[in-house]
């Protein structure tokens, strides 16, 4: 199994703590992580300052323990397979698996998931993000695949737009060349009728 380089930095990065650069500001809570740098969380500050021009996820809290937004996490990463759920009208993920409560682990369930048994609500794998990290056969990388196929694909169709149009434009070229010559035939070589042409009215010689 290949994972991305910052998945597992993500799941092992603590959050929700006093940013120390700028801590008695009012957004100094550190709840961003950085993709491309892929190192520790940051806050809202620090992402101005150091991560303006990077790819930069939010994480959110939900009764004590990590989540991040749909939205956010599938377009860098497939996360099928994993048991999604809406807090505060928007649909998220865990990030790492939680404890199962001794109440439903009693009462069991129809789905569990594959890695800690924890109760699920949909016909789900996955409980949470770390779970499927876990899981040997898990694949990772279908939408960046998917991203990178439309590019080479809309690569093709441009650079086949542009022979076309280069052949258009060649073509042009030669009819445009083919009149102007024409044209200075014209011009040049007068036609065979008007050189012959008689000029007057003939007189009969005298008898």
């Amino acid at each position: 199994m290949v994972i991305p380089t910052w998945l597992e930095s993500l799941l092992s990065t603590p959050f929700f703590y006093v940013c120390p650069l700028h801590k008695d500001a009012p957004r100094s809570e550190c709840n961003m992580f950085c993709l491309d740098c892929h190192r520790r969380s940051f806050c809202f500050y620090c992402r101005s300052d150091l991560h303006h021009d990077h790819r930069v996820i939010q994480i959110r809290r939900s009764s004590y323990h990590d989540v991040v937004r749909v939205a956010e996490i599938e377009k860098v990463l497939d996360i099928s397979e994993i048991q999604t759920y809406v807090i505060n009208s928007a649909r998220v993920l865990f990030l790492n698996e939680r404890p199962q409560p001794k109440s439903s682990a009693s009462k069991g369930g129809t789905h569990v998931c594959e890695i800690c048994s924890r109760c699920l609500l949909d016909p789900f794998r996955f409980c949470s993000l770390g779970c499927k990290v876990k899981n040997e056969d898990s694949n990772f990388y279908p939408n960046e695949q998917k991203h990178e196929e439309m590019s080479r694909r809309r690569e093709r169709i441009g650079r086949r737009l542009g022979e076309e149009e280069e052949e258009e434009e060649e073509e042009e070229l030669r009819v445009r060349r083919n009149q102007e010559g024409e044209i200075y035939q014209n011009h040049t070589h007068p036609s065979h009728s008007n050189s012959r042409r008689r000029k007057g009215i003939p007189q009969r010689a005298p008898f």
